[in-house]
């Protein structure tokens, strides 16, 4: 059995912030001994090897990134050191505490076609409603045991609830006409033309 990494979080932080520009990165350096340095969230965070220990690489401040555990488990394993900060920048976003619900967005997107909420008529008198149903609609959700927060496509179908409350229609399914009439059959609606998109697979 491996020894157990014994550096500080803030060893590591240390490290990195002398040599390491925070542009792009999901966090300030201020707050990196706290916050995934990939999605942004306060979390028990993890030292995350760049180049994979299985592969040469050492316990050296300068081979780890601090990640919470959901993050670590997509980060990539390979020799080529590069490619963390690489995919450090390009996956993470602006802003603490919202990647999770950026990726349901997108996951959103994938099943419905477009962003939630950009197509309904909603407008800024609205948002407060919109919050209400989307806190009232979680309750109805749950996390997956180890994951610690609601996944993409949990928080999806959680947007598409609250839309199909506001609109009193279900989101129109990006997906060959077969499946779409299929999945409205199972959520109990009736199916008519305008339900449906139009396929563009084929």
């Amino acid at each position: 059995m491996r020894k157990r990494i014994e550096i500080s979080l803030q060893d590591i932080v240390s490290y990195w912030e002398r040599g390491e520009d925070e542009s792009g990165l999901a966090v300030d350096w201020l707050d990196a001994n706290k916050r995934c340095w990939r999605c942004g969230y306060k979390s028990r965070l993890q030292r995350c090897h760049i180049v994979p220990h299985s592969l040469g690489g050492s316990e050296a401040p300068s081979n780890l990134v601090l990640l919470c555990h959901r993050c670590h488990r997509e980060a990539p394993n390979v020799a080529d050191p590069r490619f963390m900060w690489i995919w450090l920048r390009a996956t993470c976003v602006p802003f603490y505490d919202t990647y999770w619900s950026i990726l349901g967005s997108f996951e959103f997107e994938r099943m419905f076609g477009r962003l939630p909420f950009m197509s309904i008529g909603l407008d800024e008198s609205q948002a407060d409603k919109v919050k209400e149903l989307l806190w009232k609609e979680m309750e109805n959700a749950t996390i997956h045991f180890g994951e610690g927060r609601m996944n993409p496509a949990t928080i999806a179908c959680i947007f598409a609830k609250v839309e199909e409350i506001l609109t009193g229609k279900p989101p129109k399914l990006k997906c060959p006409e077969w499946g779409q009439q299929y999945a409205l059959k199972t959520m109990g609606f009736k199916i008519t033309r305008s339900d449906i998109l139009e396929d563009k697979t084929s």
